[in-house]
C-alpha cells in the first residue's frame, strides 16, 4: 500500500536576525493589519462613509492596538491559562512574547477602547464600531498566516492530501487550520463587510453582523483546529473557542433584534 506524501512544515518564524534582534513573520504580519487599517480608514473618510477627523487616525489606531493586545492577553490568562499562578507572579500576565493571546479577548478590549474614544471625542460609538469591524477581518487574515508561519495553532489529525506535519504537532499529518481561518474568518469576511459597508443606514448593523458572521466562521473552523491541550473538549465535542463563538452569535442576534427598538447614540 502506497504511503501518502504530506507536506512538512519547515518554515522559519524568523525573517532575519541582527545580533539579539529578531524580526519575525508573526509580528510583521500582525502589524500589517494595522497598516492596512490606516489606509482603509482614510479611504472611508474621504469617500464620506467614516465621519471622523483624518488627523486623529494615528491616535485611534494606537488605542485600538492597546485594546487588542491587552484584551487578548488578559482573557487568555483568565480562560486558557493558569490564572492563579499568574496572580502569584503578576508581571507574567503581560509577557505576551511568551505566547498566549485570545481573539475573543481582543474583541472585548477593542469594544472598551471604542467606548472610551467615543466618549472622549463625543462620537457615535456604533458608527466607530462599524468601521472597525469592517477592517478587523483583514487583520485576522494576516494574523492567521503568522500563526501558520510559527507552526502554532495547527489543526486536528487528518489524511487529506494537503495536510502538514507540524514540528510541535508530533509526527501526525494535520489540517493547516490556520490557513482555513485566514481565509474564512479573515479575507472572506472582509470582502463581505467591505461590500456591505454602504448597504445599511442604521448604525451598529455591521457590528452585529460581525459578531454573528465571525462567530459562525470561527465555530466551523474550530472543527478542524486542535483544541488547547490544557482545555480539551467540553461536552465531549466542543472546544472553548466554539463556546465563546456561540456566545458571540447569541450576542449579535440579540443586539440585531434589539437595535431597532433602542437609541444607542
Amino acid at each position: 500500500m502506497m504511503e501518502l506524501a504530506y507536506f512538512y512544515h519547515n518554515l522559519s518564524p524568523i525573517i532575519f536576525e541582527i545580533g539579539p534582534l529578531q524580526v519575525r513573520w508573526y509580528g510583521v504580519l500582525y502589524m500589517s493589519g494595522f497598516v492596512f487599517a490606516y489606509f482603509l480608514f482614510r479611504k472611508m473618510i474621504r469617500e464620506g462613509f467614516f465621519k471622523y477627523d483624518e488627523k486623529k487616525i494615528d491616535s485611534l489606531l494606537t488605542y485600538i492596538l492597546l485594546g487588542v493586545v491587552l484584551g487578548a492577553r488578559f482573557l487568555y490568562v483568565i480562560v486558557y491559562d493558569n490564572f492563579f499562578e499568574h496572580l502569584s507572579h503578576p508581571w507574567t500576565i503581560l509577557a505576551i512574547w511568551k505566547g498566549g493571546l485570545s481573539f475573543h479577548g481582543s474583541v472585548i478590549g477593542v469594544c472598551l477602547v471604542t467606548w472610551l474614544v467615543s466618549k472622549k471625542e463625543k462620537f457615535s460609538f456604533w458608527h466607530l464600531s462599524d468601521v472597525i469591524c469592517i477592517c478587523v477581518p483583514l487583520g485576522l487574515g494576516f494574523g492567521r498566516i503568522g500563526n501558520f508561519m510559527n507552526g502554532e495553532l495547527f489543526g486536528r489529525i487528518t489524511d487529506v492530501p494537503w495536510a502538514f506535519v507540524f514540528k510541535y504537532g508530533g509526527t501526525y499529518p494535520r489540517h493547516p487550520s490556520q490557513l482555513y481561518e485566514s481565509f474564512l474568518e479573515g479575507f472572506f469576511l472582509f470582502g463581505i463587510f467591505w461590500f456591505l459597508r454602504k448597504k445599511f443606514k442604521k448604525e451598529g448593523t455591521i457590528s452585529f453582523l460581525f459578531l454573528i458572521f465571525y462567530g459562525v466562521a470561527r465555530f466551523i473552523a474550530e472543527f478542524f483546529r486542535e483544541p488547547d491541550v490544557q482545555m480539551g473538549y467540553y461536552f465531549n465535542y466542543f472546544s472553548m473557542g466554539q463556546i465563546l463563538c456561540f456566545l458571540m452569535i447569541l450576542s449579535g442576534l440579540f443586539l440585531f433584534i434589539l437595535f431597532p427598538k433602542r437609541n444607542f447614540r
